[in-house]
């Protein structure tokens, strides 16, 4: 047994010592960043340019009310959150006006130190950046003092602004890549969703040193496998799951019924305390025969609306000379109203009352829909729409006795089913509903409507829809079970509000799916993936994938012999290879 076992005090030799490097020159840019965009930040105190703008998501974080902004993941607005919470502001105040002075509940100094300071060391972060490409101290310094004393990065750095912010982090970025390469250790996050072509550069960067790392024969096959794995774990999966927890702290954070509850489906607005919340808790989820309900559009384009109909035909004539059926008109209201309401029925019954026990509807049912105010069926028929003239005209039927039958008959298509046979549920299921008669489908064309139709959006019945449209479908949002038969009695039932007990909630995954299909980034990309909804599309994408990935392989596969000289090539075998001719050095050397 050895002395240090004996006593691990006589192994510690005394007295301890630290020794420590302190860069001067990096220490004085430090100080001056900080002097030039820290001193006097409170002045103006008041709204400067797009202070007006993040100023409002302020308010509704320390409200903690939903919002979406499009531009861009919220981890910078949490940034500047987190400085209003310090400073104590409680979201009181109007963000209505740039230039609008700052009442004394704002702590504007709060507010702005947080950019300030992301912006103040924006200048050591390049002299670090500098030095790590390899350059001299005094390069780096030239390149500090350009930045320092850059007077648009000054002003941007001293007022409530995100631009400060995601120039940090990509410097951030940058520099840790470089010293990741070295020792392994990367950090990063999106502020902007313009910050995505720093990340892409980045990645460009690693598949350039990892395609190296890979043709490195001095290395063995598991140290290549073991420093891969960890380039994808640091710039794949820890930002991936970064970006996710984000949002899962907006979305904590932000349980409140807002302003940009509109913007969202139903569910989502139902899983927010108040707001449609309140109405929809405690609805029937199963849609029976006898429902009484709002049918609103899936699409928020040019804005959501609701299924409406009123006391008001169509013209005879239009402007344009073209004539109508001078039908009632239906048509998308932005509005909540008591004409928003419609019933289902049973084609085969006269009853407009739910059973006992309900009687569901299912997908591939056929329904009609009554008009709850003016008891006038949903009608479509061979007349062209008013301002889409390729497009059938929707109506409430109205019987003129001009040999103009009803055409009422609609077939219920769950777009999201699970199975074929899937019930109609409320708030949940995107429904596409599709004439029996002309196989029209419903949708919202997204036209404005003249005078005579109150500027309403136009409703049309498609005939050459195709794939997944938002504004061909449409989800229950309100929902009660009829008991009235009666005309008046309906009316009074219909003017009532529902009832709430049970409270309904979207998973948060559910919820950050939709955040992302509303963000500007991932439009198309949703727009993509919205193709794909039936099981035949899928599998048709899956080979697809499957064809891209063997031809991957078989690429890999026969060019291996070229790229990594393993298996090595015959004379013959090297003369048999297509388009030898290019590849003449290689018969040579062989």
């Amino acid at each position: 047994m050895n002395e240090c076992s004996q006593s691990g005090m006589q192994c510690v030799k005394l007295p301890i010592s630290v020794r420590v490097e302190i860069n001067l020159l990096l220490l004085a840019v430090t100080g001056l960043a900080l002097v030039t965009r820290l001193y006097g930040i409170h002045f103006p105190r008041a709204v400067v340019f797009d202070e007006v703008y993040y100023g409002q998501f302020l308010s509704l974080y320390m409200k903690q009310v939903f919002f979406i902004d499009e531009s861009g993941p919220p981890f910078g607005h949490m940034v500047l959150a987190l400085g209003a919470y310090l400073g104590g502001f409680d979201g009181n105040f109007v963000w209505n006006r740039i230039g609008a002075e700052y009442t004394s509940n704002v702590p504007v100094w709060s507010l702005r130190v947080i950019p300030a300071l992301a912006g103040s060391f924006c200048i050591p972060l390049a002299y670090l950046l500098v030095v790590e490409l390899g350059y001299s101290h005094f390069s780096a310094l030239g390149a500090c003092m350009l930045l320092l004393m850059e007077n648009s990065l000054i002003v941007q750095s001293r007022f409530m602004l995100l631009e400060s912010v995601l120039i940090f982090f990509l410097l951030l970025a940058v520099l840790s890549y470089l010293h990741f390469h070295k020792a392994r250790n990367f950090k990063s996050a999106l502020v902007k969703y313009m910050g995505m072509f720093t990340y892409f550069l980045l990645l460009g960067l690693t598949a350039v040193h990892t395609w190296q790392l890979i043709g490195d024969r001095t290395l063995s096959y598991v140290s290549i496998v073991v420093q891969v794995l960890v380039r994808f774990l640091a710039l794949v999966v820890l930002p991936v799951i970064m970006y996710i927890g984000f949002f899962y702290v907006h979305l904590t954070l932000l349980y409140r019924s807002g302003p940009h509850d509109q913007m969202m489906s139903s569910a989502f607005q139902a899983s927010l305390e108040g707001g449609l919340a309140r109405i929809t808790q405690g609805q029937p989820l199963d849609v029976a025969l006898g429902s009484q309900v709002t049918l609103r559009t899936v699409s928020s384009k040019p804005v959501p609306c609701w299924l409406h109909s009123h006391k008001v035909n169509y013209p005879i004539r239009y402007e344009n000379g073209r004539g109508s059926s001078h039908q009632q008109q239906v048509t998308c209201y932005p509005f909540k109203d008591v004409n928003n309401w419609w019933i289902i029925k049973d084609p085969g019954r006269h009853t407009l009352v739910v059973s006992s026990p309900p009687r569901p509807v299912r997908h591939g049912d056929i329904i009609q829909l009554l008009h709850g105010m003016t008891s006038r069926y949903l009608n479509t028929h061979d007349v062209a729409a008013p301002m889409s003239p390729h497009s059938q005209e929707v109506s409430g039927y109205i019987d003129f006795n001009v040999s103009m039958p009803a055409q009422n008959l609609w077939r219920v298509d769950i777009v999201n089913r699970e199975s074929d046979r899937e019930i109609w549920k409320t708030i949940l299921s995107e429904v596409r509903l599709v004439h029996v008669n002309t196989s029209a489908v419903l949708k919202l064309s997204g036209a404005s409507l003249p005078e005579w139709g109150f500027k309403q959006l136009e409703v049309v019945g498609d005939k050459i829809y195709k794939g997944y449209q938002q504004s061909g479908m449409w989800n229950v949002e309100e929902h009660r079970y009829g008991r009235s038969q009666e005309q008046k009695e309906r009316e009074l039932e219909l003017k009532s509000p529902t009832h709430s007990d049970i409270k309904r909630n979207l998973t948060f995954m559910a919820k950050f799916l939709e955040l992302q299909c509303k963000s500007s980034l991932c439009a198309h990309i949703c727009m993509l993936f919205s193709f794909l909804r039936s099981p035949a599309q899928r599998k048709a994408f899956g080979v697809v994938i499957l064809a891209v990935l063997c031809s991957v392989y078989v690429s890999y596969h026969n060019l291996s012999p070229l790229t990594y000289g393993q298996p090595a090539l015959s004379s013959d075998e090297l003369a048999a290879l297509r388009w030898r001719e290019s590849w003449d050095i290689l018969l040579r050397k062989r």
